[in-house]
Parts: C-alpha cells; sequence; structure tokens
C-alpha cells in the first residue's frame, strides 16, 4: 500500500498545484503577471513564428542583402567619380641627351663648341651634348579629378537583368522558408495536442483503475474477492501510474518543440487551445473541396523555373561577349613641379582630356564559344531537374491523399470502437461489481477502450499532419488558406 499511497500524491501534487496557481489573487504584482501560461490557438502560434522564427529572419535579410546587390549593379550605369592626388621625391633626377643641328643657330659658318669653323675637317654640323644634363625638379605635385562610364555594353546590361532575377529567386526562397516554418509549426501543435490527448486518456485509465482497486479492496476486506483479484487489481494501478508520466513527459516536450521552432523564450510557460476532436469535423471536407491539386504555387518549382531563367541569360550573357564595348572617359588634373616648399610661389599647370575607348573582341582561345556551350549544358540539365522534381511532387500529393482518405476511415472505425468499447467497459463494470466477472475481463474491457480512444487520436492527428505536408506541397500560404 506504501508504493501506492506514494504514486497517489505524485498525481495529486500536480493539480493541486495548478489549484493553487488558478486562486492567487487578481491584485498579483507585475513580475507574477509575466509569468503567466499563454494559452495559443494555431493562428496565434503562426503569426508569432513568421515573425519571430530564425529562419524566417534570416531569409528576410538575404532578401534585402540582394536587393542592395541588385542596387550596385545598377549603379555601374551611372559615371564613376574618382578624386586622385599624388606626391612624388625625386632622389636622382634623369639626365638628358640631346642632338641638335649647328645650322639652326646662324648657318653653316657658324663656329662650333671648340672654337672651329664648320667646315674644319673632321667637324659636322651635327654636334651633340657629350655630358647631358639634368632634367626635371626635385618635388612633384599632382591632383585631379577622373570620370568614366560605359556607353554601350551589352553584357552589362544582362548583368543588371540577372540581378533582378537574384531578387526574385531570393524572395521566392523566403517563401519557400516560411511554408517551411508554417509546416513545422502546426506539426508541432498537433503533435502536443495529441500528446495532451494521450494523457487524458492514461490519466482516465488511472483514475478507473483506482475505483476498480477501491472496490476491489471493499470485496476483498468482506472476504468476497480472491488475494489474486486484489493483487491484479492493485498492480493495473501501478502499472498505470507510468504511463501517465510518460504522457505528461510528452505535452512538456512537445511544447518546448513548439516553442523552439516558433522562436521564442524556452522558458516561457505556453499551453494550446483546442483539441484534435476540433479538427475531426473538417476532415470529409478537407479531403474532398479541391480537386485539382496544381503544382503552380510550389516553391521549389517556382525556384526551378527562375533559375531557369537565370541560365537563359547567363547564356544570352556569355553571346553578348562577342560584341564590341564603348566607354567615355574624361580627366582633369593640376601639376606644379619645384624644388622648394614655397607653396604659395607654386605655378599649377591644368591638363584636362576626353577619351573614347571601343574595344571589339576578336580571338580569345575559344573562351567564349566553351562559356556559351557550358552555359547551354546547365540549362539543359537544369530542364530535367525540373521534369524529375514535378514528377516527384505529384507522387508526393498522390501519396499525402491516400494517406488522408485512409485515415479518415481509420478516424471513422476508431469512433465505432470507442463507442463499442465504452459500452463494454461499463458492462465490464457493472458485471464486476456485482460479481460476475473477474478482474481479467475488467482489464480486457480498460485495454480495448484505451486502445481505441488512442486509436481515434492518433488517426486525427496522420489526417492534419498528412494535411499540412500537401499544404506545404502545393505552396498554400497562410493569407490564401
Amino acid at each position: 500500500m506504501s508504493a501506492l499511497a506514494a504514486g497517489l500524491l505524485l498525481l495529486c501534487c500536480p493539480a493541486g498545484a495548478q489549484q493553487m496557481t488558478a486562486e492567487q489573487p487578481q491584485s498579483a504584482s507585475v513580475e507574477d503577471t509575466s509569468a503567466q501560461t499563454l494559452v495559443l490557438t494555431l493562428e496565434d502560434a503562426l503569426k508569432i513564428a513568421l515573425s519571430e522564427n530564425v529562419s524566417v529572419k534570416v531569409a528576410d535579410m538575404e532578401v534585402e542583402r540582394v536587393g542592395y546587390a541588385r542596387k550596385g549593379t545598377y549603379g555601374q550605369l551611372l559615371p564613376s567619380v574618382d578624386a586622385t592626388g599624388t606626391y612624388s621625391r625625386t632622389i636622382k633626377k634623369q639626365v638628358m641627351y640631346m642632338d641638335f643641328d649647328m645650322s639652326s643657330f646662324g648657318g653653316g659658318d657658324a663656329a662650333d663648341a671648340s672654337g672651329g669653323t664648320a667646315s674644319d675637317e673632321g667637324s659636322s654640323s651635327a654636334m651633340s651634348s657629350k655630358d647631358g644634363f639634368e632634367v626635371g625638379r626635385w618635388n612633384t605635385y599632382s591632383a585631379g579629378v577622373s570620370v568614366a562610364m560605359p556607353l554601350i555594353n551589352a553584357q552589362l546590361w544582362e548583368n543588371i537583368k540577372i540581378s533582378g532575377q537574384n531578387v526574385e529567386l531570393a524572395v521566392e526562397q523566403a517563401r519557400s522558408s516560411r511554408l517551411e516554418t508554417v509546416t513545422q509549426v502546426k506539426q508541432a501543435y498537433y503533435g502536443v495536442l495529441l500528446a495532451k490527448e494521450a494523457f487524458e486518456v492514461y490519466k482516465s485509465v488511472y483514475e478507473n483503475a483506482m475505483a476498480n482497486f477501491r472496490q476491489t479492496e471493499k470485496r476483498y476486506n468482506a472476504r468476497k474477492a480472491s488475494e489474486l483479484e486484489y493483487t491484479r487489481a492493485k498492480s493495473t494501478v501501478q502499472n498505470a501510474i507510468p504511463n501517465v508520466y510518460d504522457a505528461e513527459s510528452s505535452v512538456i516536450l512537445g511544447l518546448w518543440r513548439l516553442k523552439a521552432v516558433m522562436g521564442i523564450d524556452l522558458d516561457r510557460e505556453i499551453d494550446v487551445a483546442g483539441s484534435l476532436s476540433d479538427y475531426a469535423a473538417q476532415m470529409f471536407r478537407d479531403i474532398h473541396e479541391n480537386d485539382d491539386f496544381s503544382l503552380e504555387g510550389n516553391s521549389s518549382l517556382r525556384q526551378l523555373a527562375i533559375q531557369a531563367d537565370q541560365l537563359a541569360s547567363a547564356i544570352r550573357l556569355n553571346q553578348y561577349a562577342y560584341l564590341p564595348t564603348l566607354s567615355l572617359a574624361f580627366s582633369y588634373s593640376m601639376n606644379a613641379m619645384t624644388n622648394d616648399f614655397k607653396f604659395a610661389d607654386y605655378k599649377w599647370s591644368p591638363y584636362s582630356a576626353v577619351n573614347f575607348s571601343l574595344s571589339i573582341p576578336i580571338f580569345s582561345g575559344g573562351q567564349r564559344l566553351n562559356a556559351v556551350r557550358q552555359s547551354r549544358k546547365q540549362y539543359d540539365e537544369l530542364e530535367l531537374r525540373r521534369q524529375d522534381t514535378e514528377r516527384q511532387l505529384r507522387i508526393s500529393i498522390r501519396q499525402y491523399l491516400n494517406q488522408m482518405e485512409t485515415y479518415m476511415k481509420n478516424y471513422h472505425a476508431a469512433e465505432s470502437g470507442v463507442e463499442t468499447a465504452a459500452k463494454a467497459y461499463d458492462i465490464a463494470v457493472k458485471s464486476y461489481n456485482l460479481g460476475k466477472s473477474t478482474i481479467t475481463e475488467l482489464n480486457d474491457a480498460q485495454l480495448a477502450l484505451t486502445q481505441a480512444r488512442l486509436g481515434s487520436s492518433q488517426a486525427i492527428y496522420n489526417f492534419v499532419v498528412a494535411k499540412s505536408n500537401l499544404e506545404q506541397t502545393l505552396g498554400f500560404d497562410t493569407e490564401s488558406e
């Protein structure tokens, strides 16, 4: 009896604690209010997850990042302006040698540098400086502005188009992350409901076992029940206690899993509203409400379609490498050369130029041709992947529909089984109390009722899980639902 009393005490403690929490005065402090349990509906859980889930936040950041990259690509169409400034100090000046014609200084009769005339033997009218002379100054300053922009560049224009497709791909990937998060939240929510249903079933089993044990104990004390029946009734109670604890632990783990996929603090106390039976009435309508299951909303196919557009643009990008490009450049600079640091006396000389640059590709060793061939092969590979993905998705849709129909039939069968098992259990209890049946027959009736109730809840859970997978495959957004 001591083990049975300990089990009763442990089972009653959580209920007593909850009752004490519920009976707290309304004048509680702000700290107590923040610790209250947050009861969530499925819609509430989805709203929180779509704003707090880490995967969703990362996907949104990726969309912003790709958007900035697209804006940077558009900036290549605008002029680029750069300011430059340089200072150089000459360590050793350059020596220059020059040849010059003396006739340019007074005719062929002019004297040479040694005092002779141009008609002397061994002399020439073309003279040269033998030692040379240094040129330049010790300090050189330069400051200027340069402007450049493309005028005709087909590759740049196509690259801008590809950057826009990158944004579309990032947006679709963010949508895929949201669909995945919605499915995870739904399944975690349904898992908590299933765990709570199992907890209620096992708690009911325990309560029935306790009631039967008390009845058996009275009969045993009155010498109307054998010691075997008394012992079996006691062991039934003891065997029911671990199932209750396991079911309660499953509820706690399910709530932790739900909080994790929602992206909220794991220490926050939450609970879920409703029960799995709330979804039972929608099972028949959900499976027959739409006979046309289109894959237009499927995120995987949408991403493959965007990638196909990107590869088509990549093919054109490589083909445009054969076209000439034209660019414009303008530069303006101020230069000064001095031998001292008297800045006020510097003489600055301006210099400016406008350049048109035309580049015509002629030969690249087959690089451009092979790049085009490579992009076309990638496009063909992607098309095969798209066809295979679509085929697999259509198989998945049929599989989910078949599962939903099977689980719906299982539910109807389980509901009939619950009704029959409950009636059989009531008869077994009354018969046992009258002494017309044994404890073994009563336990068998209890086991059949437990299995029927768990089977009904499991059928509903399996149906809604398959339905959530089907919705993700079809690309149903929360707004469209």
